[in-house]
């Protein structure tokens, strides 16, 4: 498609363009190693959580968010997605809230920990 039949840009020349902000996400420091080394080690141990809770019927995570003061419900995908992002671009972009979802198939990432040292030192 040629550029002659595409709309023009509402925006254009706009100092305030919203696209703008998107020219900044290029411009993002890399992760510093030891930051990339925790992400790395998030990543191992959210499958280790996953593979441990997912039968039982846990969804995933919930966070409390220090920002808004909510809770943020992350399915085991989303999470995993979004700390790969977090790792490939430095960043993790905004993501659609989970639809609706029943707190009682979310756990903190800090029950999914003592639930994966009690289960595998139990042997």
């Amino acid at each position: 498609m040629s550029a002659d039949a595409m709309p023009p840009d509402p925006f254009a020349g706009d100092p305030h363009d919203p696209a703008l902000s998107l020219d900044d996400a290029a411009h993002l420091d890399e992760l510093s190693s030891s930051e990339r080394e925790e992400v790395v080690a998030d990543l191992a141990d959210l499958a280790v959580y996953q593979a441990l809770l997912e039968c039982r019927g846990v969804r995933g995570i919930v966070v409390d968010c220090g920002d808004c003061g909510e809770q943020h419900f992350h399915e085991w995908r989303l999470l995993r997605a979004s700390l790969q992002q977090l790792l490939d671009e430095g960043q993790m972009r905004p993501h659609e809230p989970a639809f609706d979802p029943d707190p009682a198939d979310y756990v903190t990432w800090e029950y999914c920990r003592g639930y994966a040292d009690a289960t595998i030192s139990d042997g």
